[in-house]
């Protein structure tokens, strides 16, 4: 929200209240008090008068600092809040003199100047990475309506970006933008996001977690091009300052302080084919797919259930439409017996005709009006009602639904929707303020389900396939992005949403392959097939038409099937990057500046990413294969060709079979012996290619098993024209492999091994 005119001048109905100074500054065993007048206190005559903000700073984790500015202390508001995994207090180091006064956590350093105007800033290894300084830098905002704000403005330096903000489809960079953090269900052709979260980081190190569930309002270089500004309805704000040094620094303490993702299962990384939305189908419709895709050699490993698997009108009722359906149970039992895991639609709202709108009414499990009647409405599905998650009976009562669907055989939940909730003449059953219940609803959501399945199908089976998220969100993977279109710009737009996402702590994400809205010409499916392929995750979705390879062409069959057995051939490593997203947070698809936060070019692409730390993937977004992409310093292979390349600048045509993917040097690639299925086991028959292993260097390479621990270790070091393979754990079968030169079969139970480089 802007509340100034220009430099010099405020929108005609704020009064602006800024600190001027720290008048008082008190140590506490847990951080600084500091209280600031928005006036100079030059006399006692002057303490009669406020506004005075009172500003605490502390530290919730090594690393991290917490600010909290608050007018008014004693409001008693019943509000939802982003869920910390820490609780109390880290350990900070206080430090004061006439000038200032300091609180350290690890290496954050907060600095308060104690007189002489206003200055807080914060400082990392070394230097000062940002500033809440001078005038306008914090203030507390009286609009002539009787509304208040509080803000704060963060500055930026020469040359600092800013990025993150959520799954935003908007300019990667988002500098000069006006971002609302409010989820909304616009699509992925406009500001708005389904996917919220209010966070950033910056290319100077550091990012910036705002605690708040109701609407922020960020200014990124617009209100002020040197600052971002955050500001929210009411009487307080708190935010969190999160060291690095680096991007992934940043991105484990965010993670570490809000959740890391769950581990989603082995079989999840394979292909998905879903019927598409208005589609007609029956069983029969299904298995034509399922034999359509076993005849062409497709390999296939889950089959999503859309909407109509239920009964017109009654969305969601979770019962099988018995006209189309009549055997359900049955009917998941078959396509279990053919190697496939199921996956279903629903969302958190019941129609006025479900069978189970009387018993949710009558019982109190809805959102309510202020009068106590359900709250209702048409959009979507007539006269339906929202399930109230506040309300503890209301979760069991939903998950009991989860729960029997998965007593039937579904495998994963599709949560679709949780972004237009009401903010206005609503109640809920714990009294939570229904403006801050707006973003975080999608949490409760999620998380109901979530635990539904993990309960039923046990630690490491339980996945999600959910459109809608908030701050905290990422801990239920996984998460689409929603309704893009069947357009080359749509694709690109769909891949920024993505990363953004990836760069505000989420770890797997997908994405409809072919577009969601229209139907694509066959050129579009077969490029964005590639890129969803190369995805952490990938679906096959559509809205009016089934998005079957066949449907297109030939060729568009030869290009589903090469990509996806490519995709189950990494499946070790990708495994491996899943671990890093799960005990970490680091992304499996990552911006290119995470891997490379050194590189000034890498700082604005976002038409090309790294899958896991050493694999970079272009995606074509042209008719005729042309591509333009940038291989950052170093000794880059091709993955399909071993054609070896120098870091630079490339363009080049691609045909449908080939998009540049390429393997960064010093790179030990496990490549499975299974590109059929994605689930198998990754220590048998595997082979390690080493990729541009400089003299002297070494580089590892971590197996897990299907539970995510640690099943073998491979390091393989060049030294005098040889390199050496050292293992640990044991090995079935395997092959190691000098890309472009020898190769050679390790004997089963081998600690260590030697060939010619």
């Amino acid at each position: 929200m802007k509340f100034t005119d220009g430099q010099w001048m405020h929108q005609p109905d704020i009064t602006a209240n800024y600190p001027a100074e720290a008048y008082d500054i008190e140590p506490t065993k847990d951080g600084l008090i500091v209280y600031a007048p928005t006036s100079a206190i030059k006399h006692r005559g002057d303490t009669l008068k406020g506004p005075l903000l009172t500003v605490t700073l502390s530290s919730p984790m090594e690393g991290v600092l917490r600010v909290r500015v608050e007018h008014y202390r004693g409001l008693n508001q019943k509000v939802p809040t982003i869920p910390l995994m820490t609780r109390g207090n880290a350990p900070v180091a206080i430090a004061r003199d006439e000038r200032c006064a300091t609180i350290t956590s690890g290496n954050l350093t907060a600095r308060v100047k104690a007189k002489d105007g206003w200055d807080l800033s914060f400082e990392s290894e070394g230097r000062v990475i940002t500033r809440v300084s001078g005038w306008k830098g914090m203030g507390y905002m009286q609009r002539s309506d009787g509304s208040n704000y509080m803000h704060t403005s963060l500055s930026l330096g020469v040359g600092e970006n800013v990025y993150g903000l959520g799954e935003r489809f908007t300019s990667f960079v988002k500098n000069g933008q006006v971002v609302e953090i409010a989820n909304k269900d616009g699509g992925t052709a406009c500001e708005q996001a389904y996917k919220n979260i209010p966070f950033y980081l910056t290319n100077k190190g550091y990012g910036v977690l705002v605690n708040e569930t109701g609407h922020v309002s960020f200014e990124v270089a617009s209100e002020n091009v040197s600052r971002v500004q955050f500001s929210i309805p009411g009487e307080s704000i708190e935010y969190f300052v999160i060291a690095g040094p680096t991007p992934k620094d940043v991105l484990r303490r965010l993670t570490a302080l809000t959740g890391r993702p769950a581990l989603p299962p082995e079989w999840s990384f394979g292909l998905w084919l879903s019927t598409s939305f208005t589609t007609s189908y029956d069983e029969k419709t299904c298995n034509s797919f399922i034999d359509g895709m076993r005849d062409r050699d497709l390999p296939l490993s889950v089959f999503h259930f859309d909407c109509f698997w239920m009964r017109e009108f009654d969305w969601c009722s979770f019962e099988w439409d018995p006209r189309v359906f009549p055997d359900p149970r049955g009917t998941l039992k078959r396509f279990h017996e053919r190697g496939l895991k199921i996956s279903v639609w629903i969302n958190s709202y019941i129609a006025q005709r479900s069978p189970l709108f009387a018993e949710g009414a009558a019982k109190g499990y809805f959102i309510k009006r202020t009068d106590g009647s359900v709250w209702q409405t048409d959009q979507w599905q007539p006269g339906m009602a929202i399930v109230d998650f506040t309300n503890p009976e209301a979760c069991k009562w939903f998950a009991g639904h989860m729960k029997r669907l998965l007593d039937m055989g579904v495998d994963a939940i599709k949560t679709d929707f949780g972004e237009r909730i009401p903010t206005e003449g609503v109640v809920y059953h714990d009294g939570s303020d229904p403006a801050k219940m707006h973003n975080f609803y999608t949490i409760l959501y999620n998380e109901c389900v979530f635990n539904a399945i993990r309960e039923v199908r046990g630690e490491g089976e339980a996945v999600l396939f959910a459109r809608s998220a908030y701050a905290s969100g990422q801990r239920f993977p996984i998460h689409w992005g929603g309704d893009c279109w069947s357009t080359f710009e749509s694709m690109a737009e769909s891949l920024r949403g993505g990363l953004s996402l990836s760069l505000s702590g989420f770890g797997f994400w997908s994405h409809d392959i072919g577009g969601f809205e229209g139907s694509s010409p066959a050129s579009i499916y077969k490029r964005w097939t590639a890129f969803g392929l190369m995805s952490s995750h990938s679906r096959l979705h559509g809205s009016s038409t089934y998005r079957i390879p066949w449907a297109y062409d030939d060729e568009a069959c030869d290009v589903l099937r090469f990509f996806t057995k490519l995709k189950c051939s990494l499946m070790p490593y990708l495994w491996a990057t899943a671990q890093e997203a799960h005990t970490q947070g680091i992304p499996c698809m990552r911006a290119m500046l995470l891997e490379f936060p050194d590189d000034a070019t890498c700082e604005t692409l976002d038409r090309q990413y790294m899958l896991g730390g050493s694999l970079l993937v272009s995606p074509v977004f042209s008719e005729d294969g042309t591509v333009r992409y940038f291989l950052p310093k170093g000794r880059w292979t091709n993955l399909l060709t071993n054609e070896v390349r120098e870091g630079g600048w490339y363009t080049e045509k691609h045909g449908f079979l080939s998009m540049p993917l390429y393997v960064r040097e010093n790179t030990l690639l496990a490549v499975g012996a299974n590109n059929t299925r994605p689930d198998y086991d990754y220590v048998a028959g595997t082979t390690f290619r080493v990729y541009q292993l400089a003299e002297g260097a070494s580089a590892s390479c971590q197996m897990h098993d299907s539970k995510g621990n640690p099943a073998a270790r491979v390091t393989a070091t060049r030294k005098g024209g040889k390199v050496s393979f050292a293992i640990e754990g044991t090995l079935k079968n395997a092959t190691v492999e000098i890309v472009g030169g020898a190769s050679a079969k390790l004997p089963d139970g081998a600690k260590s091994f030697e060939i010619k480089a």
